[in-house]
């Protein structure tokens, strides 16, 4: 498998479990991982219709970081996961997403979720 690796995708957005989180909103990372194959590439296929558009791959993550908000950090990154698989020539995908500052005073490394999902 091949990879094309989105990092540090930032959103300010209205998701949480306590009702602040989803009055105030908060900042928000979202890592992308888009398992692809490319064992057929080679320079006759130097141009963007060749592979997966991860400038959509991008789209697809600020719109449901934009969109409804959700309680839980696993609700977002599989709400994003399944977007991706969407577009074609995407095989299988990682998604991260990040709370850098959550609301828990002791955490100050912030809270990942990731999951992954393939075709």
């Amino acid at each position: 498998m091949d990879y094309i690796i989105i990092e540090n995708i930032n959103f300010y957005a209205y998701h949480g479990a306590l009702p602040e989180e989803r009055a105030i909103g908060q900042e928000f990372r979202v890592n992308l991982e888009l398992g692809i194959d490319l064992s057929a590439h080679n320079e006759l296929k130097d141009n963007l219709e060749s592979v997966a558009d991860y400038r959509q791959a991008v789209r697809f993550a600020e719109e449901v970081m934009q969109g409804d908000p959700c309680m839980l950090l696993e609700t977002l990154a599989c709400r994003i996961a399944d977007k991706l698989l969407t577009i074609p020539g995407i095989l299988e995908v990682k998604v991260e997403v990040a709370k850098p500052n959550p609301p828990i005073p002791s955490v100050r490394g912030g809270i990942k979720v990731a999951v992954t999902r393939k075709q």
